[in-house]
């Protein structure tokens, strides 16, 4: 949404983001950025999420809260040099929608997950998808397994908060006037349309910043908020050791903020890393430190507790990404054509690793055991084919396929571009008309 938000800046519209009041004063944004902060309200502003009891009830307080006080902002904003004619808002939060209609202001989707895993999702929502069946069948999709759903269909029992979460997306987004994609057409061409046939959809990714899709912007080098902090010498250490290795020589390992790992899975990764016998940078965060084997001390890796990715992801000598396969993970390995080795663990990860695997064929993914476990020969063995040989050289070429497509999706008459213009348009008649 950051990201988003500059774009929108360099295009001359005036732009506020709203973060809620805990996560605003817990990262301390820069101030320095081409847009306005604000906040809202989730009901928590001293503790956060940690403080609701459940799930169900962080959920109700922050639409409640969420609605009260973006109806205050809105209404701030009216008197001032720059009254609001527009709200983007986060689709997991549709009751903003409502908000922004009850103003009579413009108001657009923002869906942060690609095309294909939005529609499964629409199609569930209105009753159009049978489980079980194989493969499953979804207009505009390859062929499915259960496996390939996100995870909430495999496993609707163990997160239904959630899974409802995924579901409302759609609850009203047939009153919005645009629904907004972090993907680029050309990476799913066929989801995107069979998304606009539902409403007007617009794709606008990715949402990366500039520096690394071509715009040599030094003030456009990373995002405006991280999870964790880098500090300077580790980041100066990361970069040191890439320099003194090989091109395509390294692994880079990350499952991002929110995976965790069974002890026994630290075990068999870790061991798979090391008899592979390929350099590695491996992103342990700290609550994942104590799960690994004692005295691991790999003479050919790095670990780190969290680094800046894009920094890695774009060095010459990273020669393979092993991702869960979040969606901004996958869409900056994309982006910066790095092949990819596919653990997902949950949610979207699953569909995005089909299509990492079969669809846009940049790498493989790991087949998982009875037992729940990847053990380390398969780790070893997917490695070597993602890193070596005949397969390693098309996954690379592909790679550098989509690569290209991404830089030129931002581009002036690239296909986001030309969609962002779009909006931009759109909101400048409403501005007018008003």
């Amino acid at each position: 949404m950051l990201q988003f938000s500059n774009t929108l800046s360099s295009k001359g519209i005036h732009t506020t983001v709203a973060l809620t009041t805990f996560i605003f004063n817990t990262f301390k944004p820069s101030t320095t950025t081409s847009f306005e902060w604000d906040t809202i309200s989730d009901g928590f502003d001293d503790a956060g999420f940690a403080a609701a009891r459940t799930i169900d009830d962080y959920l109700f307080q922050i639409k409640t809260n969420g609605t009260r006080t973006l109806i205050d902002l809105i209404r701030r904003r009216q008197s001032s040099d720059h009254p609001i004619h527009g709200v983007v808002y986060d689709s997991f939060m549709p009751w903003a929608l409502d908000v922004a209609k009850g103003f009579g202001l413009m108001a657009a989707a923002f869906f942060t997950q690609p095309c294909s895993v939005n529609f499964i999702y629409y199609c569930s929502h209105v009753g159009l998808l049978s489980l079980p069946s194989s493969p499953v069948t979804i207009p505009g999709l390859p062929p499915l397994q259960l496996q390939d759903l996100p995870s909430f269909f495999s496993a609707p029992d163990c997160y239904p908060q959630y899974f409802q979460l995924v579901l409302n997306q759609w609850s009203n987004t047939e009153g919005a006037d645009w629904i907004l994609v972090n993907s680029i057409h050309e990476f799913e061409a066929e989801e995107g349309d069979e998304l606009s046939k539902i409403g007007p959809t617009l794709t606008i990714g990715p949402t990366i910043p500039s520096f690394y899709l071509g715009n040599p912007n030094e003030n456009d080098k990373k995002y405006e908020l991280d999870l964790f902090k880098v500090e300077a010498d580790e980041a100066y250490l990361t970069r040191t050791w890439l320099e003194t290795k090989p091109n395509g020589s390294v692994v880079y390992v990350s499952f991002g903020s929110m995976a965790n790992l069974s002890i026994t899975q630290m075990a068999e990764f870790a061991s798979g890393l090391v008899e592979s016998n390929y350099h590695f940078i491996w992103v342990i965060r700290a609550s994942e430190e104590a799960k690994l084997p004692k005295g691991f001390a790999p003479e050919k890796g790095l670990t780190l507790k969290w680094c800046s990715q894009l920094e890695v992801l774009s060095n010459k000598a990273i020669g393979c990404f092993f991702t869960h396969c979040g969606w901004n993970s996958t869409l900056e390995a994309l982006c910066l054509g790095v092949p990819m080795l596919a653990m997902p663990q949950w949610t979207d990860q699953p569909t995005i690793a089909k299509y990492v695997k079969d669809v846009w064929k940049v790498g493989v993914r790991v087949k998982v055991g009875e037992d729940g476990i990847v053990r380390k020969d398969e780790i070893k063995a997917c490695l070597r084919t993602v890193m070596e040989g005949d397969r390693a050289i098309e996954f690379k070429q592909n790679a550098l396929k989509w690569k290209q497509l991404g830089l030129e999706a931002l581009q002036q008459g690239g296909s986001s571009m030309k969609n962002i213009d779009q909006l931009v348009s759109s909101l400048r008649e409403k501005i007018s008309a008003d």
